[in-house]
């Protein structure tokens, strides 16, 4: 059987790290991620997915995520049922966060076109890349290497077995 589930999208709320009464860290949140496919003639649809993560998941999630940054979850879904304030049974299915990653996007700091910096960013790392490097690699030698030729090896000794084989 296989449980897994890999979620790409965007933090919808504000994050709020809460403790258990046992000092466990948790942090429940939600996923918008739009549906890959559009129907001729509507809008693109998103889906709202509900996450919850643990420990020191969900205080480096809080640390380095904040609402509208896109994130990638990976981890198990679940179903769980819980009794509201009035008594009914409520059923939550969540996504159980195992591992999180980020998606290149820069965290959100403050006010202004989070967009455009990273794209001048981005634009500024191309250009770098762009800059022609030194091959990683010595240039070919003028004079081939026979087996025979060891000098230009060092010290090594060819030991060849009585057969003719070296091992």
């Amino acid at each position: 059987m296989l449980n897994r589930v890999i979620l790409m999208g965007r933090i919808t709320q504000e994050l709020e790290l809460k403790t258990t009464q046992s000092g466990i860290s948790v942090l429940s949140f939600t996923v918008a991620v739009d549906r890959s496919f559009v129907r001729q003639g509507e809008e693109r649809q998103t889906d709202f997915i509900d996450c919850v993560a643990w420990r020191q998941q969900a205080e480096f999630i809080n640390r380095y995520f904040g609402k509208g940054r896109m994130i990638c979850v990976e981890g198990t879904l679940q179903k769980r049922s819980y009794d509201d304030r009035n008594g009914n049974k409520r059923w939550v299915t969540e996504v159980v966060v195992d591992n999180v990653s980020f998606t290149g996007e820069p965290k959100q700091s403050g006010a202004g076109d989070s967009q455009s910096s990273y794209r001048d960013r981005a634009n500024d790392y191309a250009q770098k890349q762009q800059a022609p490097a030194k091959p990683a690699y010595s240039e070919p030698q003028d004079k081939p290497i026979s087996i025979g030729d060891m000098s230009d090896f060092g010290d090594f000794e060819e030991i060849l077995s009585s057969d003719g084989v070296p091992f």
